[in-house]
């Protein structure tokens, strides 16, 4: 049996795509919890070898015993949007979506999802690879909570490799995503060239970068609570003051308006966003001074004393 450390709530839902990981995530929890695992498949309808993924993800849910929650989602893209990005955010929305409504889903309150060892360390080497802070190196956490479920990735110390070695144990077949193999994608190139030269380098590399991610994740909480603290002393009618926020150091400023933004508002400026809008606050050393300014998915403005956001159209 492929060994899962977490202790989830029952029932539990697996995110089922047919493929080789999703499949050995499956197959574990219903060893574990037999008669306690239901099972969801995203028909993202990209490709035409779609509809064989969700009848072969049927017939093993049926062979199992597993009830099966099939959902159809529009996963494309928009102008400046990843076609990965895209997919992810219409998988995940209707993920938590299925659970809100689905009758064979009630009582479902935690969701697993098969990311492993292989995906933590493509993870982190793009969030270096595109200069990330903190937040980026910590990757992927093993348990978040979202839209009111609790999520889990319970296989993010186990290799890919072991997970096919498990399923040709226990003859159980999977599908292959042909767009694996298509390296247009950065995963894919990075899966493909950059993990069998690490692989020789360093044979250790997963374990050292999951450290790495987790030792970022632990700082990264220990700056939220800083952050939080800040923020909570310079609101001025639940909005930041500016004149407060000028106190602090263009560090802790940055810290806590990066904070302000993503906590209050779900969004994230970039670093040369965020370069700007501390200058402009540097700048507000008059009444009439005014900010309008495009950061994340929207503009900061200045209303009098202090800082608001405004998403942009159709947001």
């Amino acid at each position: 049996m492929l060994p899962l450390s977490f202790q989830p709530s029952l029932p539990i839902a697996v995110a089922f795509s047919g493929g080789a990981d999703s499949t050995a995530l499956l197959l574990a929890c219903v060893q574990k919890w037999p008669g306690q695992v239901r099972a969801i498949h995203i028909h993202h309808g990209l490709q035409e070898a779609a509809d064989q993924f969700a009848n072969h993800c049927q017939q093993l849910c049926d062979q199992w015993h597993v009830p099966l929650v099939q959902c159809k989602v529009n996963a494309l893209h928009v102008a400046g949007q990843s076609p990965e990005d895209a997919a992810r955010k219409a998988r995940y929305a209707a993920l938590s979506e299925a659970v809100r409504v689905h009758p064979d889903l009630q009582g479902v309150k935690d969701l697993a999802v098969a990311q492993h060892a292989d995906d933590q360390v493509e993870t982190l080497v793009l969030a270096l690879s595109r200069g990330a802070g903190l937040p980026g190196l910590a990757s992927m956490p093993a348990q978040w909570m979202r839209d009111g479920l609790q999520w889990h990735r319970p296989l993010l110390k186990v290799p890919g490799s072991h997970l096919r070695e498990y399923l040709v144990d226990a003859q159980v077949a999977w599908v292959e995503d042909p767009t694996n193999q298509d390296e247009q994608f950065t995963r894919n190139r990075i899966r493909a060239q950059l993990l069998p030269a690490l692989q020789r380098a360093f044979p250790q590399f997963r374990d050292t970068f999951a450290r790495t991610a987790a030792h970022a994740a632990e700082a990264q909480e220990i700056l939220d609570e800083v952050a939080a603290a800040d923020l909570k002393g310079l609101l001025e009618n639940g909005l930041p003051s500016i004149k407060a926020l000028q106190s602090l150091s263009p560090a802790r400023q940055s810290l806590v308006l990066r904070y302000w933004l993503k906590t209050a508002y779900q969004t994230t400026p970039s670093t040369v966003q965020l370069t700007e809008l501390l200058s402009q606050i540097a700048a507000c050393t008059t009444r009439g001074h005014q900010l309008h300014l495009k950061v994340g998915r929207g503009h900061v403005r200045r209303e009098g004393a202090v800082l608001t956001w405004v998403a942009e159209a159709g947001q």
